[in-house]
């Protein structure tokens, strides 16, 4: 008996090797191709009807996360990327390289299931639907090759394929001051982009002629051999560029602006995986780079983060539009991102990884929340006059939808944000006491404007509602709040999922420099 268990395991551990093979250099890049590809036939099937272009999107993401659990079922954890394809591309400047480490294994993971529940968010999208799925579809195209490269100039051109189709979604369909929220956010983010193109021009001058100056790995070769006077603004510039995307303070006044307007889909992808391309850049590309660099600039970023997460909580707490709320919580919440990446410690990273994924998902649930159940319905965000109605009879599913969100925003134990910040905080403590004590400021102010905006929006009124009714939630909302408050749950229990993959990576030589502070 105990042989055949042995033969069993053997067998099964062979399935699973040739899997990961096979996902790794063949499937995975698909997400890619296939988000493409989905974007031009959805294109065209929204000139037939708004139901086929909702299909053929919905479809897509499916694929796309169905080919993202095969990759992570089948995924062995190591140090360095493992190369997926590697072709020619712009000759000397840059080659079409996609890789995969237990990093951006867990954002595409991600990026799956955000995008999954963002189509079904937007099942209510009947004007130029065609157009709204390929733009969506586009955008989710762009994320997935950022998180895949493994050269930084072709990170750079999906980076910014990811940002053109967010203008196109906030100003043609979004709600708010849609035309002003879509140009300051293309504004910040294209200002970001120039400096982390200034930065790679600048790299390619002074780079040794004998490495693939774009290729990650000679990126990052060439980077450690300059000397500290060059390394300083090559660092600043490209870890700005890429923190604007982050939402670090003071750049982060896009943020809030571009989620109220944009529409509930383009809201989810922005907090939940758009965001994360700017803090992937700087923990991928600005960090191990230039470790002389981030050595000088290391407390600068730790204060900037403590700022953004009490600054914004503390606006989110005195806002009276309900989607405001969601939109500062997001900035506070990738303020303990950027905490972690100017910590620097293998704790304090991997918690800041861990921290991207929870947060894309539980801020995804609170605007999916926010702007289709309540604002789709009332046709209102604010607080004061939301607090007459009893929401919480009125909409029930919507109203514990929010608490359970509520509660994973908080940090609660059991879902996906409490071993996140956890990591976070006791990684940033053991590299300086100082900004571990100044962030946990924020975890009681994040419990207030949660609390505050529970209250306000679903626990008001008088019990009686005067007649009001309002359309019931429909089936794709539950099975999109369903989706990511699962995940949510699945990753507050089992963060060692997660964290068994993005612990290796963080043990490459890449991240060496960065763990002593930018001391050789």
């Amino acid at each position: 008996m105990p042989t055949l268990v042995v033969a069993i395991y053997v067998e099964l551990e062979m399935l699973r090797g040739f899997f990961f093979g096979f996902t790794m250099s063949f499937l995975l890049p698909w997400t890619i191709y296939l988000s493409f590809a989905g974007a031009v036939v959805t294109w065209f099937a929204g000139a037939q009807s708004a139901a086929r272009a909702r299909w053929c999107a919905l479809g897509t993401m499916v694929a796309t996360l169905g080919i993202s659990l095969v990759a992570a079922w089948g995924f062995v954890p190591v140090a360095s990327p493992q190369s997926m394809v590697n072709i020619g591309w712009l000759g000397d400047w840059a080659r079409f390289h996609l890789a995969v480490d237990g990093i951006s294994l867990a954002l595409v993971l991600l990026t799956g299931v955000a995008g999954v529940a963002g189509v079904l968010f937007s099942w209510d999208v009947e004007r130029r639907a065609g157009d709204f799925f390929a733009l969506f579809l586009l955008l989710l195209c762009g994320v997935y090759g950022v998180f895949l490269s493994a050269d930084v100039f072709l990170l750079f051109v999906f980076y910014e394929i990811a940002i053109v189709p967010k203008y196109f979604l906030v100003a043609a369909w979004g709600s708010t001051n849609r035309e002003y929220g879509a140009m300051k956010l293309v504004l910040y983010s294209f200002a970001g982009s120039a400096l982390v193109l200034a930065g790679l021009v600048w790299m390619s001058a002074v780079g040794t002629r004998t490495l693939p100056v774009f290729d990650l790995a000679g990126f990052v070769e060439c980077g450690r051999m300059l000397p500290v006077a060059l390394q300083v603004p090559l660092f600043a510039l490209m870890f700005t560029g890429f923190a604007v995307l982050a939402g670090m303070f003071p750049f982060h006044t896009w943020a809030p602006t571009g989620h109220v307007a944009a529409p509930t889909g383009a809201s989810m992808l922005l907090a939940g995986v758009v965001m994360k391309l700017g803090a992937y850049g700087c923990l991928r590309v600005a960090l191990p780079a230039f470790p002389l660099g981030f050595g000088v600039f290391q407390p600068v970023i730790a204060w900037l983060a403590v700022a953004g997460i009490v600054y914004a909580g503390l606006v989110a707490l005195v806002q009276r539009d309900f989607k405001f709320v969601i939109g500062y919580s997001s900035v506070s919440h990738m303020g303990f991102v950027l905490l972690g990446l100017a910590a620097a410690s293998p704790l304090a990273l991997g918690g800041a990884v861990l921290q991207m994924f929870s947060h894309g998902v539980v801020a995804g649930l609170l605007f999916g929340v926010v702007g289709r159940m309540v604002y789709g319905r009332t046709h209102s965000r604010d607080l004061q006059w939301l607090r007459t109605l009893p929401l919480a009879r009125l909409m029930p599913f919507a109203a514990v939808v929010f608490a359970l969100a509520a509660m994973a925003s908080m940090g609660m134990p059991g879902f996906s944000g409490f071993p996140a910040e956890l990591a976070i905080l006791s990684g940033v403590w053991r590299q300086e006491p100082v900004w571990a004590l100044a962030a946990v400021v924020g975890i009681p102010v994040g419990a207030a404007f949660m609390l505050r905006a529970l209250q306000l929006a679903f626990l008001g009124g008088d019990g009686g509602g005067g007649g009001v009714r309002f359309a019931p939630v429909s089936l794709p909302e539950k099975v999109g709040a369903g989706l990511l408050l699962g995940v949510s749950v699945g990753v507050g229990l089992r963060p060692d999922v997660l964290t068994g993959w993005i612990a290796p990576a963080l043990e490459s030589p890449w991240f060496d420099l960065v763990r002593n502070g930018g001391a050789q």
